[in-house]
């Protein structure tokens, strides 16, 4: 059959149905994506909360021990100093038994093996956690940090990312995102439509983002607490963050993270809400 007979044949499927074929296509894209999307649900070991995730409490684990050396190696890999890995241990340590004192107090389970590293990268200003429990501190933040409570509040906010599940849950909000731009660049038929649905799909991501950070600041607060060090701490390394980016970056609509100023606000808030009748005494800075 000729070519012209193939379009022939399309002109006259677009004329029974109505719709372009190519409409067709992109509705199927889209009804599988969130279909796909929605029969994530997995509930959280740590909250008891059903969420959409993209694997289980093991594959996270797998995934985070197997992406560990390559993330290591991204920053200069692990630093040679081991007193100072051994304080970043001493304090992760503290941070594990307040995590099992409050997951035993809510009725709840920790699945995850953590494992904090120091990296050597004496250049940027950065901690973060792999799915599992592998978090990560450069040396860069490292040896900005003032006082034990502060390296106690970035890394229970790391620690909180990985309770919460903030890296199963992307992914999974990745991959629905991903059928929904290559649904419109079908629908659109033109490569500048699937650009925009792309430019689309990763603000939305953005916020989501967002709002793990300040998820995770909740988190830090109730740990470092619960570890006896002042979660005012985590003002303290909000200031640092804000002196180490020297006030630029990108705007707070176009970032992950939330501005320092406005996650101290958030931060004050979060000790007033869990500690109503001021701090316990004693908690070390």
């Amino acid at each position: 059959m000729s070519y012209a007979s193939y379009e022939n044949q399309g002109r006259v499927r677009k004329q029974r149905t109505g719709i372009p074929v190519r409409l067709l296509i992109a509705g199927a894209i889209v009804l599988f994506s969130v279909i796909s999307y929605f029969s994530m649900g997995d509930t959280n070991p740590i909250t008891g909360e059903t969420q959409r995730v993209a694997m289980s409490p093991d594959e996270e684990i797998a995934l985070g021990l197997q992406a560990a050396p390559e993330m290591a190696a991204q920053f200069g890999g692990l630093h040679p100093d081991r007193n100072a890995q051994r304080h970043v241990d001493q304090i992760g340590a503290e941070l594990l038994a307040a995590v099992k004192q409050i997951v035993q107090r809510e009725g709840g389970k920790n699945p995850y093996q953590f494992e904090f590293h120091l990296l050597a990268d004496p250049e940027t200003v950065n901690a973060f956690a792999l799915p599992g429990g592998q978090v990560f501190i450069t040396a860069a933040l490292y040896q900005r940090l003032e006082t034990d409570g502060q390296l106690a509040g970035v890394l229970g906010h790391e620690v909180g990312h990985v309770l919460m599940r903030h890296g199963a849950q992307r992914l999974a909000k990745q991959k629905l995102t991903q059928g929904l731009v290559g649904a419109a660049g079908v629908a659109g038929g033109s490569q500048e439509s699937a650009q925009l649905a792309a430019a689309v799909g990763q603000m939305v991501n953005m916020k989501y983002g967002r709002d793990d950070e300040l998820e995770s600041d909740k988190w830090g607060v109730e740990l470092t607490a619960e570890a006896g060090y002042d979660p005012r701490s985590m003002l303290d390394v909000m200031r640092i963050l804000e002196e180490a980016s020297g006030g630029g970056g990108p705007p707070e609509m176009m970032s992950t993270h939330p501005k320092p100023a406005n996650r101290q606000a958030y931060i004050k808030e979060v000790i007033e809400t869990v500690f109503p009748n001021g701090l316990p005494p004693g908690l070390r800075k």
